[in-house]
C-alpha cells in the first residue's frame, strides 16, 4: 500500500514525484518510458531558467533531480486500468497491480493520426510521428511536414538543419503557434508553406515517394521521401475512462487543484482539460497534483 502512485514519468509525472518525495511520501512511479514529450522536443527557448535547451537536454535535467531522490520507479511498465477498491485505488499494469491512497495521472498524449490512405502501410518506411527520432535518417531529402500548430513548426525547425526541402503543409489559412518559431520557419529558403492544403494520400512502393494534396480545388503530387505527421495528439486516458470524467476530446477533467471526480484522483499534464500543452505547464500541474494529493492524506490521517 503507497501513500501515492504517479502514472507517467514527463514533466508532470517526474515533478509531481519530486514533490512527493520532498513530503516524505511512500511513492511509487509507473512509466511507459522515461521523458514523455519533453524527451522528443528539440529546440526549447521558452523554460524559465534556459535560454536555450533541448528537448534531450531537459529531460536529462528532470531525470537527474528525481533521482537524487530514493524514488521506488517501475520503467518500460504500462498502466492499463485505475480502479476504484474501497478506500483506495487500484492500478493495473501489464504486468502487475499496485494500491494507494491517492494516484496521480500523469500519462501524457501520444500523437494523433491523419487517417488517409497510406499511412499505415508506410509507417516506419517514410511516415513518421517524430522529427527528433526519425529526422537524421532524412539527411538530403525532401520531406512533408503536415500540420498547423507548435509542434508542425517545431518538427520544420529541426529539418531545416538536415532535409533538402521542405513542403509545411496545412489545412488552415494561418499557423497557430509561436511567431518566433513561425518567423524562422518562413525566413527559410528550404521551407514552403502550403496553407488551405488538405493531404489526400501518402504514396509509395517499398518507401514513401510523393504526397497527393488538394489546395484551391485542384489535386497535386509532390515527390517527397519522408512524411512527418505533426497534427496534434490524443491523451492518454485510458486507464480512468470509466471512472473519471472526460471531455469531447478524452481529456481528464480537472479542477485548480488537479481533483478529478474521484476522491484520491489526481491528473496533471497533457492528459487532462488543462488549455495549454507545454513543458513548464505540465511541470506547474504535476507540482499541483502533488501538492493536492499530500492535503488529501493530510485529512485522511486528520
Amino acid at each position: 500500500m503507497y501513500d501515492l502512485i504517479v502514472v507517467g514519468a514527463g514533466p508532470a509525472g517526474i515533478t509531481a514525484a519530486i514533490y512527493a518525495a520532498r513530503k516524505r511520501m511512500n511513492l511509487l512511479v509507473i512509466t511507459k518510458d522515461l521523458g514523455g514529450q519533453a524527451a522528443l522536443s528539440g529546440d526549447v527557448e521558452n523554460y524559465t531558467g534556459y535560454q536555450y535547451i533541448s528537448g534531450f537536454e531537459l529531460t536529462e535535467k528532470f531525470l537527474e533531480h528525481m533521482k537524487k531522490f530514493d524514488i521506488e520507479l517501475r520503467e518500460a511498465e504500462e498502466a492499463k486500468k485505475i480502479e476504484v477498491a474501497k478506500d483506495r485505488l487500484r492500478v493495473r499494469t501489464d504486468i502487475g497491480d499496485y494500491e494507494a491512497k491517492t494516484t496521480i495521472l500523469a500519462s501524457g498524449a501520444r500523437p494523433r493520426t491523419l487517417n488517409v490512405p497510406g499511412e499505415k502501410e508506410y509507417k516506419n518506411r517514410g511516415v513518421t510521428y517524430c522529427a527528433t527520432c526519425d529526422g537524421p535518417l532524412f539527411s538530403g531529402m525532401d520531406v512533408a511536414v503536415v500540420g498547423g500548430g507548435n509542434s508542425a513548426l517545431d518538427a520544420t525547425l529541426q529539418l531545416m538543419r538536415i532535409a533538402n526541402r521542405i513542403y509545411l503543409v496545412t489545412k488552415n489559412n494561418a499557423y497557430r503557434g509561436d511567431r518566433v518559431m513561425l518567423e524562422k520557419v518562413e525566413s527559410s529558403e528550404k521551407v514552403e508553406i502550403l496553407y488551405l492544403t488538405e493531404t489526400l494520400e501518402i504514396i509509395g512502393d517499398k518507401t514513401v515517394n510523393s504526397i497527393r494534396f488538394r489546395k484551391n480545388g485542384e489535386e497535386k503530387t509532390i515527390k517527397v521521401q519522408g512524411v512527418f505527421i505533426e497534427v496534434g495528439y490524443v491523451p492518454n486516458s485510458e486507464p480512468v475512462k470509466d471512472i473519471a470524467n472526460l471531455n469531447e476530446r478524452g481529456e481528464v477533467i480537472v479542477d485548480g487543484q488537479n481533483r478529478t471526480n474521484i476522491p484520491g484522483l489526481f491528473a496533471a499534464g497533457d492528459v487532462t482539460n488543462v488549455p495549454e500543452k507545454q513543458i513548464i505547464i505540465a511541470a506547474g500541474e504535476g507540482a499541483k497534483a502533488s501538492l493536492s494529493a499530500f492535503k488529501y492524506l493530510s485529512h485522511l490521517s486528520g
